[in-house]
């Protein structure tokens, strides 16, 4: 069974196995212990650490082992906000960073602190001089900056490069997660935190890396102890440590040919499931962007059904973010894009990938999506392009202004009733969107961008919203 959804946790890579073996024969005692058996323990932890730190790009003593990436993400950002507190209390982040990055800024302005989003365009990307202008613009005192190297949704290469040098120029620091990028190569740039977490290049889950830069103020905010010098307290799990770096260091050494195979493969999704399955928009840069990720959404689709339907076809893929698909509210990703949220589908390509699984996706998916479409009664694409079949009886004239009850129906229903009413209004008319569903706020406009209607906003209903659509073709 093709398994497609990397981005969310890859494979073990076999080098990690291996690892984690031999370290479970060898790592099991204490490391801070002075006997033969914790002496060998220290020399695979100081080994491991030395390994891991060249893959980053820092110094041994710069990086610490945590219990997972989002425990690195915490501790990072709240001991650089503690550290730097004389200096202000505002935190810069983009406004597609991983929820846990967004959940630790939260908590930050729930303790009295300050938070500045900067926005992305359509492709996920935030633009030249956005941080440049977040610091020079902001009120008070800039503490501590977050940057995402690369997008765990739909995998856009951020400028961390440009966005430190930024940073810098202000003397301020800048962290970076670095989770979906580091399997592929260094985070360039004069950045001053990076966190990143093994599962996401194949190493074993509950192993993530915090590396500090010497010279930025940190200071931990939780009970320290002696290990991990004091920034991550607790026993160091040895073997998924061990198999952790051994794994970063494999593959390293294979990212540059995997991603040239793995990019092609990816550039054949982007180009054929517009070309197979109609109302498609792939979104995310087309060109700045991991080689192993593609996301792509389809109109009058529900994603947990489309999901469900690939499954039973035995692909495993992912819809919008895999950190909020459990809720009914679309991917806050998607959402700062303005981009399409029904219908969401991530691939993301672990090492590995026969090309044999991609064509048959591709063989699978325009009948997976037909027969979701089917099912909810969303109209076919010439009925959605076109209007309703002209009819050789002479009809009324037709009402400038139709009203749409959508309330109480989940995306994509209220999307699918406008699509079959938009044909009964004149050009010039407007169709008014009940509903109550977050996700139409996101999808009515992306429906009307897709379309080449005009989206003329919305504005409150007795129960829900109401979305304005005036037809322009």
């Amino acid at each position: 069974m093709p398994y497609f959804d990397a981005a969310s946790s890859a494979p073990l890579h076999p080098v990690a196995r291996q690892a984690l073996l031999a370290a479970l024969d060898e790592g099991w005692a204490d490391p801070a212990r002075l006997y033969r058996e914790g002496r060998r323990a220290r020399l695979l932890l100081d080994a491991a650490r030395e390994a891991a730190a060249e893959a980053v790009g820092c110094r041994p003593d710069e990086l610490v082992f945590t219990p997972s990436g989002t425990r690195a993400v915490h501790e990072g950002i709240a001991g650089a906000l503690a550290g730097r507190r004389r200096a202000g209390r505002r935190l810069i982040v983009s406004a597609v960073e991983h929820s846990s990055v967004l959940h630790t800024a939260g908590a930050h302005e729930a303790d009295g602190g300050t938070v500045t989003e900067v926005p992305v365009d359509r492709t996920g990307r935030i633009a030249p001089g956005a941080y440049a202008a977040a610091l020079r613009e902001a009120p008070d005192g800039v503490a501590l900056a977050c940057l995402q190297s690369a997008n765990h949704e739909v995998g856009t290469l951020q400028p961390v490069a440009e966005a430190a040098e930024e940073c810098a120029a202000a003397g301020v620091p800048l962290l970076v997660d670095a989770a979906q990028s580091l399997g592929w190569g260094p985070t360039e740039g004069n950045w001053s935190l990076l966190t990143a977490s093994a599962h996401k290049w194949g190493g074993p889950a509950g192993v993530g890396l915090l590396a500090v830069r010497k010279g930025v103020r940190f200071r931990t905010v939780q009970p320290a102890d002696e290990r991990e010098s004091g920034r991550s307290p607790g026993f160091e799990n040895l073997p998924a440590i061990v198999a952790a770096a051994a794994s970063l260091r494999a593959v390293r050494a294979e990212a540059a040919a995997e991603a040239e195979r793995l990019r092609g493969l990816v550039d054949r999704i982007r180009a054929r499931v517009p070309e197979l399955v109609p109302e498609v928009e792939v979104v995310g840069d087309p060109e700045r962007r991991l080689p192993h990720l593609v996301t792509f959404s389809c109109l009058y689709v529900d994603g947990e059904a489309l999901l469900h339907e690939l499954d039973r076809a035995e692909f495993s893929v992912s819809s919008g973010s895999s950190c909020t698909s459990s809720t009914l509210t679309p991917s806050h990703v998607l959402r700062a894009m303005g981009v399409l949220s029904e219908g969401n589908v991530r691939v993301s390509l672990p090492r590995g990938t026969a090309e044999a699984e991609v064509d048959r996706f591709l063989e699978v998916l325009p009948g997976v999506v037909a027969d979701v479409r089917e099912h909810l009664g969303a109209p076919k694409p010439a009925e959605a392009a076109l209007g309703p079949d002209p009819d050789p009886e002479p009809e009324p004239e037709p009402e400038p202004e139709l009203v749409v009850d959508s309330l109480g129906k989940r995306c994509p229903i209220p999307v699918i009733e406008l699509a079959k009413v938009i044909g009964e209004v004149p050009v010039g008319g407007v169709v008014t969107v009940l509903s109550d569903d977050e996700a139409a706020r996101l999808d009515i406009p992306a429906w009307c961008e897709m379309r080449g209607q005009t989206y003329e906003g919305e504005r409150p209903a007795d129960r829900g919203v109401a979305y304005r659509v005036r037809r322009r073709a």
